[in-house]
């Protein structure tokens, strides 16, 4: 059996995926070519793209007023991108930015080389509410905390921060278009496209191989990118293209359109997140039974993807990853930014992957607690 693999991301692949694209690297359906090698604007890759952006539409209900874009660049590349293709839907350049976390953070800060960008609300400092203390970046905003200006072009979340472990999901009715970045919990629960209107990923968590960032974008918010944006990063030139206004990464967009159908055998997005569900309450009671570990993030935005915990002995940190590792539970150091221990535990990790490594837990809070 394979080692369980927690990396945050590039993350574990779905075994079935990867058997599949081995089975078909030297020969795509008997088209005696690697889709490595194919045109990208040959007969055979344009049906792995359009069976992928269709498989992509069928599964998040990817309204038909919304464009879906094959981009690259990643996420990082998007903090520059959605303020160059959007600050020119309102004549002020403005746009609001919640801060929850290190990837929202890096999105404000970035968007701030464009226009005229505020934070609309921040969890990155020490609060309290009903008179206990909340950590920083271990909540989430409430949307009726939010200080949206009415001339803004739009409002920027991030919807799980990977770092922080922080989840939130029930985006408000807003009078100006919400942008949310999706990286790490794409396709792991529904999306309400009542309420987004631009909805991004890098697809190196759930959704494929890194070098692929899926962009759905409402099309009446086409047609104002700045002039300064690159035309192949321009979303209406991209999606005029169909995505094929330069070279896509057409391996990388095979590999996603895989995982769609992956995620259809399993009974799609409603059924993944049920078992989702189920991987976080196992993992999460086990931690809320234990003195010997600990979760710092306020319990009702805790994210199902990225679990990040503490030991009570932080001398103990080096010794439980060595162990780990032997016991073939993979890339468990949390992010080098804050340190501790981190599971992922994205759509591919199984409940019998989440269930070594807390038995695997038991065990060393028994050898060492």
């Amino acid at each position: 059996m394979r080692p369980w693999n927690f990396s945050a991301g590039p993350s574990k692949f779905p075994e079935a995926v990867l058997k599949t694209a081995a089975a078909e690297m030297l020969d795509w359906h008997g088209s005696g070519m690697s889709v490595m090698e194919m045109s990208h604007r040959g007969k055979e890759f344009m049906r792995i793209r359009d069976e992928a952006e269709q498989d992509l539409r069928d599964l998040l209900q990817v309204p038909d007023e919304f464009a879906v874009l094959f981009m690259q660049g990643g996420a990082q590349a998007q903090n520059a991108l959605v303020p160059l293709n959007l600050l020119g839907l309102k004549p002020a350049a403005k746009a609001d930015y919640v801060v929850s976390g290190s990837w929202s953070k890096k999105s404000f800060q970035e968007a701030q080389r464009f226009g005229d960008i505020q934070l609309a609300a921040s969890s990155d400092s020490v609060s309290q509410i009903d008179g206990a203390e909340r950590s920083a970046l271990a909540w989430f905003p409430e949307p009726n905390t939010w200080k949206v200006r009415a001339d803004s072009s739009y409002v920027h979340v991030c919807s799980n921060e990977t770092i922080g472990g922080v989840e939130f999901n029930d985006w408000p009715q807003l009078d100006v278009p919400l942008v949310v970045d999706v990286s790490s919990n794409i396709l792991s629960r529904p999306l309400d496209f009542t309420k987004v209107d631009v909805a991004y990923a890098g697809a190196q968590k759930n959704a494929g191989p890194a070098g692929l960032t899926l962009v759905m974008v409402r099309k009446d918010l086409l047609g104002v990118t700045s002039d300064q944006c690159p035309q192949a990063f321009n979303y209406e030139l991209v999606a005029k293209n169909d995505s094929m206004l330069n070279t896509p990464p057409t391996y990388s967009i095979y590999l996603a359109g895989l995982v769609f159908k992956w995620l259809k055998e399993q009974g799609g997005v409603g059924a993944i997140e049920q078992a989702n569900i189920a991987k976080a309450q196992l993992f999460y009671s086990y931690l809320d039974n234990s003195d010997f570990y600990r979760n710092t993030v306020e319990p009702s935005v805790r994210s199902r993807m990225n679990i990040p915990f503490l030991l009570r002995e932080p001398e103990l940190d080096k010794v439980f990853l060595v162990e780990a590792e032997q016991a073939g539970l993979l890339q468990l150091r949390g992010h080098k930014s804050v340190g501790g221990m981190r599971a992922s535990i994205y759509n591919a990790m199984p409940l019998e992957g989440v269930q070594a490594l807390v038995d695997f837990m038991q065990g060393f809070e028994a050898r060492h607690g």
